[in-house]
This record gives C-alpha cells, sequence and structure tokens, in this order.
C-alpha cells in the first residue's frame, strides 16, 4: 500500500508517514486528515516515499485526500521546503503560515471567477505621468534587460517616483501575459498602493491579501490565484506565499522594513524569500528603498544585486530642508520647542498641513508617584504600563494588561501621582491647547485601531480636513499629501545609544522616511529634529540627506565588530514561568553546540533577553555567529536534532531565529 509522507501543523521538526490506498504521485500537494495521537488533524503531502521512515506496521491509514481544489504546484512546494530548512522551522508549521486555514481545512472556498478579460484590455493605462530623466533611464535599464532572474535594489529619495517604475514594470509583466506580485511592509500601506494598482489598470484582476483580511477572504484570494485567474497579487509579508502560475515579477516595496521578518511562529524574511522565490522562478525582483538596508547596499556593492538610483524627487523641485533645533538651548513646552512653535504657527496661516512625529503612543510611558517612588510597572512583564489618558487607562504595550488609573498611590495612598515622559496623546493635547482654532488629527494604533477607522482618517487628511497631524510610525512612509510642508520630529535620540546595533540604521532610516512627508508637491518641505546632540554624525548626514555617507560610516563600524551584514547569526531563545528554567536549558544546548562548532561557529553564553519577564514568562536567549552562512546552516541542521533531544520542562518552549533582527 502506498506510503504518504504528511506535513502536519505541529511543533515537531518531522513530517509523518501514512498510509494511503488510492494516492498516487498527482496527491503530492494535496491537502489531507490523518488520525493524530488521540484525534485528527488536517496536513499537507509532501511526497510519496518509497519506504515509511517507521515500522510499517505501525502506519495508520489517511482518513480522507481532499481531491476538490487543485493541488499546491511544485514550486509552492518547494518554496514551503526551502521556508522550512533555512529557518529550521517544522515542515507543518510553515505549512499552516502560508497555506490559509480554510484551505488546509478542506473547507470550500468556491466564488464565482474574477471576470476575465483580454491582454489587450489588462494593462490598458490611459494617459500616463511624464517621467523624469532619472526615471526614465531607470525604466530603460531595467527593459533592455536580458529576460531571467535579476536582483535591483532601486534606491530612490523620497517622492523620486518609484511607485511609478512599479508601475510601468507591472504593465510590461501584464502585456507579456505575466502575473506580478508587489509586497508592502504593512497593511496601512496596501489601501493606498492598491488604489493607485486599481486606477492605472482597471481591467486587471488584482487580489489583496494581508493578515488585515478575512480568513474566507484570504482563502478565496488564494485559490483564485491558485487557479491562475489572478493578474496582480498585492499584501504584506504572508503574499509571498501567494501560488501564481504565470509569476513574471516580484516588487517589493521599503525593502529595509523590518516588517518584512516575521517575529513569532516561523521567523522567516518575506524579503529575502520574495528574491529566492524570484531566482526559482527565473524572473526580475525589484527592491525599492529611499533608505535601502545595510545588507542589501552591501549585496549591490558585491554584485548581487544591481543598484539603480533615482537622485531626485519627481514633482517636487527640491527635497525639504532638515533643520536641527538643539534642545539644550531652549525651554520645551511639553516637548514643543520655540522654532517648532513658530513654524506650526507659520503653516497654519498659510493653510498648510504639519506633522508632529513621536514615536510612542500613549500619553505618557509611566505614572509615578514622587513621594514613595511607585511606578505603573506591568504585574506580567519587565516593562511599564503607559498612560492612556483619553480612556484613563494604563496599558502594557507588551503583553495587552489594562488596569484603571489609580485615583491614588497604591504603595503609599498620595494622591499626586504623576504622568513622566510623552506620548502622541499628551502632544495631541498641548497642541489643542497651544493652537485652538487648529484641527489636530492624531494617527497611531490608538486611533485607528480598525482598517476601515485607518482609512477614514488618512482620507480626512488627503481631503484637508486637519491642520495639524500628531503620527506614530504609521505616518513615516507611503503618504502623500500635497499641503504637508511641515515635520517636525520629536525624542529621537532615545535610539542613539541604543543596546541594538541595528538600532542607528533604524532611527536614520525612520528619519528619513517621515522627513520625506513633507513637501512632495509644489509646496516647500521642512523638517525640524529636536535633538541634545545636534554634532552627532547621524543627524550631519540627514541634514544633506547623504544616506550614501551613513551607509558608509555603519558599514565601517559593523565592519570594525564583525556584526552583520559581515557575519551571519541565529538566536536560540527559551522561555518558561521562571528565568532559571530558561537559563539552565540554554546552558545544556550550549554544552551539547560545543563539539559540533569547530572553528568556524561562535557560541556565546545565554543572557536574559531585554525584556525579560513577558506575559508572565521569564526569557532568555543565546547567540550563535559565524563568518560562513553554509557553515552556520550545517551547524544548526545538526545542533537542532541533539536540542530535540533533551529533556526539557513540559512548561519549556524554545525555538530558533535564524537572521535575527532583535538581538
Amino acid at each position: 500500500m502506498p506510503v504518504v509522507r504528511v506535513a502536519i501543523p505541529v511543533p515537531l521538526p518531522q513530517p509523518f508517514d501514512y498510509l494511503a490506498e488510492d494516492a498516487t504521485t498527482e496527491d503530492i500537494g494535496r491537502c489531507v486528515r490523518v488520525p493524530f495521537g488521540r484525534g485528527e488533524k488536517n496536513g499537507l503531502i509532501l511526497a510519496l516515499p518509497e519506504t515509511a521512515g517507521i515500522d510499517p506496521a505501525r502506519l495508520k491509514p489517511v482518513i480522507h485526500i481532499q481531491r476538490d481544489v487543485p493541488r499546491l504546484p511544485s514550486d509552492w512546494m518547494e518554496l514551503v521546503e526551502f521556508t522550512a530548512r533555512y529557518y529550521h522551522a517544522p515542515p507543518g508549521e510553515v505549512v499552516a503560515l502560508a497555506l490559509p486555514p480554510k484551505l488546509l481545512q478542506g473547507k470550500s472556498t468556491r466564488k464565482p471567477a474574477l471576470r476575465a478579460t483580454d491582454l489587450s484590455e489588462r494593462h490598458r493605462t490611459g494617459e500616463l505621468p511624464t517621467l523624469t530623466t532619472a526615471q526614465a533611464d531607470v525604466l530603460a535599464t531595467l527593459r533592455d534587460a536580458p529576460a531571467g532572474f535579476k536582483a535591483w535594489l532601486l534606491a530612490g529619495v523620497t517622492g523620486s517616483g518609484k511607485t511609478e517604475i512599479y508601475l510601468r514594470l507591472t504593465a510590461d509583466t501584464l502585456a507579456a501575459g505575466g502575473q506580478v506580485l508587489i509586497l508592502v511592509p504593512e497593511i496601512a500601506l496596501t489601501p493606498q498602493l492598491e488604489e493607485r494598482v486599481r486606477a492605472r489598470f482597471p481591467a486587471a484582476r488584482i487580489i489583496s491579501l494581508h493578515s488585515g483580511i478575512a480568513t474566507g477572504a484570504r482563502a478565496r484570494g488564494f485559490r483564485q490565484a491558485l487557479d491562475g485567474q489572478v493578474d496582480i497579487v498585492l499584501g504584506t509579508r504572508l503574499a509571498v506565499f501567494t501560488p501564481l502560475p504565470g509569476l513574471g515579477l516580484i516588487l517589493v516595496d521599503e525593502e529595509h522594513d523590518a516588517s518584512y521578518k516575521q517575529q513569532e511562529g516561523v521567523r522567516y524574511s518575506a524579503r529575502d524569500l520574495a528574491v529566492w522565490r524570484a531566482r526559482q522562478r527565473n524572473v526580475p525582483v525589484v527592491l525599492g528603498s529611499a533608505t535601502p538596508s545595510l545588507e542589501s547596499w552591501r549585496h549591490a556593492h558585491n554584485d548581487r544585486y544591481h543598484l539603480l538610483r533615482l537622485p531626485v524627487r519627481a514633482l517636487a523641485s527640491a527635497l525639504p530642508a532638515i533643520r536641527i533645533i538643539d534642545t539644550r538651548r531652549c525651554r520645551l513646552d511639553e516637548g514643543i520647542s520655540p522654532p517648532l512653535h513658530e513654524a506650526l504657527a507659520a503653516r497654519l496661516e498659510r493653510s498648510e498641513q504639519s506633522l508632529v512625529f513621536l514615536n510612542r503612543r500613549g500619553y505618557a510611558p509611566v505614572l509615578a508617584c514622587p513621594t514613595c517612588g511607585w511606578v505603573s510597572q506591568c504585574p506580567h512583564c519587565s516593562a511599564n504600563r503607559v498612560v492612556h489618558l483619553a480612556d484613563r487607562r494604563l496599558r502594557c504595550h507588551h503583553c495587552g494588561a489594562v488596569s484603571p488609573v489609580p485615583r491614588a498611590c497604591p504603595g503609599c495612598g498620595n494622591k499626586d501621582v504623576q504622568p513622566f515622559g510623552r506620548g502622541t496623546q499628551r502632544i495631541e493635547a498641548r497642541l489643542a491647547e497651544l493652537f485652538p482654532a487648529a484641527r489636530v488629527l492624531r494617527i497611531d494604533r490608538d486611533a485607528a485601531r480598525t482598517p476601515a477607522r485607518r482609512e477614514s482618517l488618512l482620507a480626512s487628511i488627503a481631503a484637508g480636513e486637519a491642520d495639524i497631524l500628531v503620527g506614530t510610525q504609521m505616518m513615516a512612509k507611503g503618504h502623500d499629501f500635497p499641503r504637508l510642508t511641515l515635520v517636525g520630529v520629536l525624542g529621537a535620540d532615545a535610539s542613539l545609544h541604543a543596546a541594538d546595533f541595528r538600532a542607528p540604521e533604524r532611527l536614520f532610516q525612520q528619519l528619513m522616511q517621515v522627513g520625506g512627508r513633507a513637501g512632495r508637491a509644489q509646496l516647500p518641505g521642512e523638517v525640524l529634529i529636536q535633538t541634545e546632540y545636534p554634532e552627532h554624525p547621524l543627524y550631519r548626514c540627514l541634514i544633506r540627506h547623504d544616506t550614501d555617507a551613513f551607509t558608509r560610516m555603519e558599514l565601517d563600524q559593523r565592519l570594525a565588530a564583525n556584526f552583520p551584514p559581515f557575519s551571519y547569526q541565529a538566536m536560540l531563545r527559551a522561555d518558561a514561568p521562571e528565568l532559571a528554567a530558561a537559563v539552565d536549558f540554554l546552558r545544556r544546548a550550549r554544552i551539547e553546540a560545543a563539539p559540533l562548532a569547530g572553528s568556524l561557529i561562535r557560541l556565546f553564553d545565554p543572557v536574559p533577553m531585554r525584556i525579560t519577564r513577558l506575559a508572565r514568562r521569564e526569557r532568555a536567549q543565546l547567540l550563535i555567529e559565524s563568518d560562513r552562512r553554509a557553515a552556520l546552516q550545517d551547524f544548526l541542521t545538526r545542533w537542532l536534532e541533539r536540542i530535540h533531544a533533551l529533556s526539557a520542562p513540559h512548561d519549556l518552549r524554545w525555538q530558533v531565529d535564524v537572521d535575527p533582527l532583535e538581538v
């Protein structure tokens, strides 16, 4: 009787073998229902091996093979298998991530097919905007390149027209009968880009896939793509797993963004998988950003990627002027300096819009008692609960714990408890007091809890119904508001001296991105950055809009410290109710690693994580490093076999993170 090898979504490193009387090679890539333990589970058939991995007498028969849905194609199966292999994740968990739950469960996703049109209609674009000289040169280079795989890094300043390049390349691909995959880092950016894509290609069959859509809609879109009924797939990192039989082009917008890296479950990078998938399918991939990641810069200078530049804006005559405000020399009014106050007033007089950027939501980071020293510490995490004065709640931004703002200090009864520090709610309130005639609008995760609310807020801004915006990183990229001419940045210094070696890179990217919201049309833009370190080299590079100089400086520092991208890392993390259990497990894992490491692997000691306690669990980590990616991968494969054999408390959890972004 044929044996089928099935990936089941459980945290175990191997697939499982079953008997299937009528199975054939045509069933590889089909979902299946199988007995597992004392119950049943859904899985995916990976192969039909000649022999079983265990005693055939112990094999159980499958319950049902789902044959009413087309099987997943071989290239999709290879993508899933590569993801499991490279990130050392259980294959069943990768399948559960990549495949919509309804399809994995065998539920019907039938829906009328998307309206079919002939090829001449699908890429009908109407009147196109005039390209700048730089855009025309970039487009010509891309069009003249030989067919097949090539990774392009499109480095264009904010407002330089990268999206127009994406749209022209999409039109070329559709005209040739191909399909296009467009990835964006965040859901907040998807509706705006989707609107532009639909406006440019009104007859194309377009679907949007991201974690914010309903499970049924995701399953239908996935099924339509699987059936070849889609021309363009637009989505966040999850969309990289969409099956596209006619894939002809992959576009990755804001390629530097950390949102492309999954931080829980299967810790994959959608950007890196997009490049792997383009190579697999022998199609071009374009990675676009105003502030490319250091990894991509290095690839471009090592000829793994091909660098293209857009050095000037497409509509605005110039990049916004950047001024550094030395906050040591002025008195702040709830975090707002006199120069920023004057600049906001000037924009109001001219009926222009301003953005005050502070990447910290809530009213204040902490509530404290000046008498006894009590602070609003989260009982479940090694972090403070944030004051949210709008609904008079203390909220932990890590575990979600909520409690009312106390009327008196829980420690000593003092009624004069004070909020310390500033968040977006506090800045919003003060701006409303300073400018009573202005329409102040806050844009953060609290104000935009749902996609509908987020779209409503952005529509209000575009319609000119707000004068001063107060926003977090949600406003830092992708948005284009012609009357927004001023950006004021508060609280930037916090990242300058952070323990994470990537903090300066992220800060530079964030400030360049948010500053790029100013002056994107005909009105000139200005960016004011408040800092206590006006002579810091990072700010000097910002003033000159000199991404190349900052990149060279950071790469030199990374090289001296042998940090990525000059080395490759993996992180073994463990969490348990008590820190001692997590650290003990990592110590035993390190002992198992020592005889396998050799001279090419560097093992560090287990240490508590920066936020040690999270949701009542204590966390620790162990860093592994190598100068060679292949050596690290080989070591991890052999080491993880031993780790799986280690005895551990039933309430301990561990996972490995390859190419971690948080160390």
